[in-house]
Formats: C-alpha cells, sequence, structure tokens
C-alpha cells in the first residue's frame, strides 16, 4: 500500500519550514524524522515514505537554505541554527517521543537536537551520517580544512554545487548507476540555482569544522544514553567511509550494523534492504520504550 502524504508549512520563528508527513490510519504509529544531507531536501525521502508511511508516521523537514523552506532577510545559515530551526520545528509539532533518521547533514543536525531534547529521542537510524573523526576521507578532510581565507578554497566549494558533482554524489559507488534515478539529483540542482542558495551552502561548508570538534560531545551523549541504534551504511561513499559506521560500536555496542556495495546516497539503489531493517527497528522501539514513539 502506498502512504497517504501531507505537504505543509509550519512558522518556526520566521522561517517557514517545508516539510513531508505520511498519514497513517493508526494514531499511535511509531513517529520517524528524516533529516536530509547535502545538497537534497526532503524529497530523497519519498521512496521510502512511500514505502513505510502507511504504517509508520514519517515526517521530514526542509532545512533553511534547501529545497521549499523559505527563510526571512538576513537569516543566518551554521549548523547551529539549522539545528535551532530543526529543534523549533519538532517543538511545533508537538513530536514528544520519535526516532531520527541521521543522513550526511542529518547528523550534524540531529544529534544537536538529541543533546536539546534526549528526552524525545527513542533511537537511532544512521545512514552515513559521521559522527568520528576515522570516518572521514582524506577528501572530506582536505574540504573540511578549506576557510574563507584559503587560497581558491571558495571555488573548491563552489565546484561541489556543480550538476556534475551533484551528479556524482548519488551516482558515485553504486555498483550500477541505472538504479539511481536521475530525478533527485536534478531537483537538488534547481534548487541550488535558486537566489542565495549557493551562499548559504558556502556559508555552511565553512561551518563544518565546527561539526568534527563536537564529535566528542555526541560521542559522550551515545556513550550515556545508549540509545537504539540501527547503522545502515554505503561503504563506497567518497567522504565518510566505513571506519566511520563502524566507530558507533564504540559507544553504542548493541547497535544493528548493515554494510552495503554503494555509495554515498545509499537509499537510491538499496531501498529494497534498508526499508525493511527500518521497519523492524520502529517495530522494536515499542518493546524496550515501554511505549510507541509519537
Amino acid at each position: 500500500m502506498v502512504a497517504r502524504v501531507a505537504h505543509r508549512h509550519v512558522d518556526v520563528d520566521g522561517v517557514e519550514v517545508f516539510y513531508r508527513e505520511s498519514l497513517p490510519d493508526r494514531p499511535d504509529a511509531p513517529v520517524l524524522v528524516l533529516l536530509h544531507g547535502f545538497p537534497s531536501a526532503s524529497h530523497q525521502f519519498r521512496r521510502l515514505i512511500d514505502a513505510l508511511g502507511d504504517r509508520y508516521r514519517l515526517v521530514a523537514p526542509d532545512y533553511p537554505g534547501f529545497g521549499h523552506t523559505r527563510v526571512p532577510e538576513g537569516f543566518t545559515y551554521s549548523f547551529d541554527r539549522l539545528a535551532d530551526v530543526v529543534t523549533g520545528f519538532v517543538d511545533r509539532l508537538g513530536l514528544a517521543r520519535f526516532a531520527l533518521y541521521a543522513f550526511d547533514f542529518g547528523a550534524p543536525v540531529g544529534f544537536r537536537l538529541a543533546l536539546s531534547r534526549p528526552d524525545r529521542i527513542a533511537g537511532l537510524v544512521v545512514q552515513n551520517g559521521n559522527a568520528y573523526v576515522e570516518g572521514l576521507s582524506d577528501a572530506a578532510r582536505d574540504f573540511i580544512a578549506i576557510t574563507p581565507g584559503t587560497p581558491g578554497g571558495e571555488r573548491v566549494i563552489r565546484d561541489l554545487f556543480t550538476l556534475d558533482a551533484t551528479r556524482g554524489q548519488y551516482e558515485g559507488g553504486t555498483a550500477d548507476p541505472a538504479l539511481v534515478a536521475p530525478e533527485g539529483w536534478l531537483l537538488d540542482r534547481l534548487f541550488l540555482d535558486r537566489p542565495g542558495r549557493e551562499e548559504a551552502q558556502l556559508a555552511l561548508a565553512h561551518d563544518y569544522h565546527r561539526n568534527v570538534e563536537a564529535y566528542p560531545r555526541w560521542q559522550a551523549w551515545l556513550r550515556d544514553h545508549r540509545p537504539p541504534t540501527l547503522i545502515a551504511w554505503g561503504v563506497n561513499d567518497p567522504f565518510f567511509t566505513e571506519a566511520g559506521a563502524r566507530a558507533y560500536l564504540r559507544d553504542v555496542p548493541d547497535a544493528s550494523l548493515h554494510l552495503f556495495d554503494t555509495g554515498h546516497f545509499a537509499l537510491e539503489d538499496h531501498l529494497p534492504e534498508i526499508a525493511p531493517l527500518i521497519a523492524a527497528f520502529l517495530d522494536g522501539l515499542g518493546d524496550r520504550d515501554g511505549g510507541r514513539p509519537r
């Protein structure tokens, strides 16, 4: 059965946050908040929402600077601000208990949310969302080291915003690029072409080093709270390596780890394998948590 999905905006301190939300028939359906990556938006989860949204309440917001979300003049782009908006978003929706899906940028946004609302987090689904230094490839380390004063640094960052680079993030590392629909990277390019979007992404690129500096705090949260955790990782990711997936087991040793022969956007070609893992994980949270995430 294909899920019914609503598409809405909600005001969060002047930011008009766009989000997709599945509408399962069960009022007590487990909730999974889907946090997207770069350079994408909530549309990257459309197939996952169709696959699981009839059984679970899947909620996928677009961050400021991404997708259909609208920001006021003068909005300052940083990962702290993105997390502030997403935290305000889950507050506005009244999500009292939920699991988090953290992919790529969803990790720095999601861990900040977890630190500020630890009682809300019923579990984590981590898909190529890095939280460990050893999970950074050499290319990622070089990119993160770029500062506003780095000679040629802005050009390196802006080259990542091209259509070919966006397509490469989707298809890179996949065994069969034909399994990756072109609509994803074409829609990302359309959003990047909107006024002010490249400048927003440039600011976030320069801010990314603060995420690495925050890794010890995120790891401490994992050790202290030991959330139920499902890890699904594309091992051919050019940015976040398999070592980053395995590193989670230091802090959440009971996590369920699944590695896939694909790249960064693992859902694009491995949805049939990953979706059942997520379904089983969400079903199990009710037993562990004494009730459903809601």
